[in-house]
């Protein structure tokens, strides 16, 4: 087997582990702007989720142990109280789906 090859930093881009589009602020986080905003993302690894917690993308449960993102506005008003963990899929199709209709828990799903 020959050794892995050594990859060369290209100027400009952050080392680490950002994946986003904006800027890599250390600790997984990175920066996302897009229509709705600048958004702080950082991805939680499988083995860090240890609570759930409730996805606003589809609304379904995130199960302890899986992987997902927890994203919060990236200006003034966003704080600790505004972070949301997301799906990673349900992020990414976030500026795609058209507003959701929130129900009661005894109202039909039709």
């Amino acid at each position: 087997m020959s050794p892995r090859k050594n990859r060369r930093a290209t100027p400009g881009r952050p080392q680490g582990r950002g994946g986003g589009d904006g800027p890599f602020l250390g600790l997984g986080r990175h920066v996302e702007e897009s229509g709705d905003g600048e958004w702080i993302v950082q991805a939680v690894a499988g083995a860090n989720a240890v609570k759930a917690y409730r996805c606003p993308g589809c609304d379904q449960l995130i199960q302890p142990g899986v992987p997902h993102l927890v994203a919060w506005p990236a200006d003034e008003r966003g704080g600790a109280d505004d972070r949301r963990h997301w799906h990673r899929p349900c992020w990414q199709a976030r500026e795609r789906r058209g507003p959701r209709l929130h129900r009661g828990r005894g109202a039909p799903r039709y």
